[in-house]
């Protein structure tokens, strides 16, 4: 007689967030942010709406996009009667991005989509101006390129400044994680230190280095760039990198 096999069915997306529900430290966290009544800012996952309402007494509008039902039905209900919320029962990743215009993303980002989400917001065709969000210490210090630079900060560097601007209590979240979590700050530079037109060939670059497709060692390819201090390290400082990019481009 064959085995039956009894397959779980697949936790809501929300199970992977640490909520924050604190209307002190939300305050808090925001008033860090240049967020003001002309911006449009975008939300990922906004759960219970804890977040949602406080944006929506700050942004001009707020669009809200939200995978599970529940939850999605939940904030319907809380916040539905607020004129300038636009809430989106879907998943983000199949979400279009605002296409025009200049937007703002302020999100409690579930921990294991950080780099994908991250990944979406700043290699899409209008990326935001300006992105706060929450997730693990030790993600927002790769995409700060610490204690060395890899592709996460490489990929983020041409077109981001990169900070920590707020660094939360374990005891601020429900269920308490298990690992520090910080508000990590994305802004547009003004003018990017690559060309927005060469940004995907500047991506396949450092992609295909990092991954050893293309083999170029570090002194040779490197050689008459230092970094911004004048000098050398063990690693492969971003300038570095830019430089042997702009190169090889012709920029």
């Amino acid at each position: 007689m064959p085995k039956t096999i009894y397959k779980l069915p697949t936790p809501p997306l929300w199970v992977s967030q640490n909520l924050i529900t604190s209307r002190r430290t939300i305050d808090r966290v925001i008033n860090l942010t240049s967020i003001n009544g002309d911006d449009h800012v975008v939300e990922i996952g906004p759960g219970k709406g804890h977040l949602t309402e406080a944006l929506l007494l700050r942004a001009g509008t707020v669009t809200a996009v939200e995978a599970d039902g529940a939850m999605y039905a939940r904030c319907m209900e809380r916040l539905g009667g607020h004129g300038n919320l636009r809430l989106h029962h879907c998943d983000f990743f199949g979400w279009g991005l605002p296409a025009e215009s200049g937007y703002k993303v302020f999100s409690n980002i579930p921990f294991s989509r950080t780099t994908d989400i991250v990944r979406r917001l700043t290699e899409s065709p209008n990326p935001p101006d300006e992105a706060w969000l929450f997730m693990e210490r030790g993600a927002a210090m790769r995409f700060m390129g610490l204690p060395r630079e890899g592709v996460c900060s490489l990929l983020l560097k041409p077109i981001y400044d990169v900070r920590i601007t707020y660094r939360f209590r374990r005891g601020d979240f429900h269920p308490m994680p298990s690992v520090d979590v910080v508000l990590l700050h994305l802004r547009l530079k003004r003018t990017p230190d690559i060309p927005m037109r060469h940004m995907g060939a500047y991506r396949a670059f450092i992609r295909g280095r990092l991954s050893g497709r293309v083999h170029l060692t570090a002194r040779r390819s490197t050689a008459g760039c230092v970094g911004a201090d004048g000098r050398r390290t063990g690693d492969t400082m971003y300038v570095q990198w830019l430089c042997l990019f702009r190169r090889r481009a012709g920029l």
